[in-house]
């Protein structure tokens, strides 16, 4: 039998009409860089000040177990003439391998220890073609001698009040390219440690939020993404509970029992070193745009 009926229509007549339960908003008419500011103020970002970043510097110096960089600098293709601007350096995980593929690299951070962390490298490795500047995304970078670069970089860093001045600050130094990489999703924090603490999981903004707001400021940007395994090795079981604090903040003495119950579960020893199977898979968006 040949059935004609009208898609939204029954046989048995017309269907009734559809009506969303909420009102929809054009997302034109959103303000990005308002709802980002809402939601910064409710996470920690606020909180992580130049001590906060200080008390890291040198674990943070220590993490070479990644291939986050490699497909980082696969994605940015630089050129041998670039001069780039790393903003928010951290210790030197993307400068110290960038300036062996560029002219010179500009490394700056809010935090002395971190840059002390990218001196330390640069003389380790032999580098000289890296400037380090003391200083943040809010302070006046003509002050600071930021001047103009060919690329210019934010690699995980750009966790600001302000997001479209700080978008603005990084797109005005740059003469040919922009980068900007942020989380998707969860981010680095591992939700399986909440689940096993019994505490709530909520991952925050993510990089939709820099795309949208991108969009709303005539920038078309184009998307990447890395897909990054974390599979750390630590000598003991205290040395990876400690790894991971930075998560939580504070943790209750029955959050500190399940989190060493986890551990105990979890971690697999092999050649000399613990690590916590199966591997933390971070996802991350490396948004980026070509200057007219």
């Amino acid at each position: 039998m040949n059935d004609k009926s009208v898609p939204g229509e029954s046989r048995a007549g017309p269907a009734e009409p559809f009506e969303l339960p909420y009102e929809i908003t054009d997302i034109k008419s959103v303000d990005w860089n308002r709802v980002w500011r809402a939601q910064f103020a409710l996470r920690d970002f606020q909180k992580r000040d130049a001590s906060f970043w200080d008390g890291r510097a040198a674990s943070f110096a220590k993490l070479k177990d990644t291939d986050y960089i490699g497909q980082l600098i696969s994605i940015m293709q630089p050129e041998p003439h670039w001069t780039v601007l790393d903003m928010g350096c951290g210790s030197g995980a993307l400068a110290l391998p960038l300036a062996k593929l560029v002219t010179s690299v500009t490394a700056v951070d809010f935090s002395r220890e971190m840059l002390d962390e990218v001196n330390k490298g640069c003389a380790a490795t032999g580098v000289s073609n890296i400037k380090t500047i003391h200083g943040g995304w809010e302070d006046d970078w003509r002050e600071l001698g930021i001047g103009a670069y060919e690329a210019a970089v934010a690699s995980r860093s750009m966790f600001v009040r302000d997001l479209q001045a700080s978008i603005m600050k990084l797109d005005a130094v740059a003469r040919k390219r922009v980068y900007i990489v942020t989380v998707v999703g969860d981010g680095p924090r591992d939700r399986r440690l909440f689940d096993a603490i019994g505490r709530p999981f909520d991952p925050g903004p993510d990089y939709i939020y820099y795309y949208n707001l991108l969009y709303q400021m005539g920038i078309r940007a184009n998307v990447d993404f890395i897909q990054e395994r974390r599979n750390k090795a630590y000598r003991g079981l205290e040395e990876a509970v400690e790894s991971v604090r930075w998560m939580f903040g504070d943790l209750t003495s029955q959050e500190e029992d399940r989190i060493y119950a986890y551990f105990r579960e979890h971690l697999a020893y092999h050649s000399g070193f613990w690590r916590l199977l199966p591997a933390h898979v971070v996802r991350w968006a490396v948004i980026w745009w070509e200057k007219e």
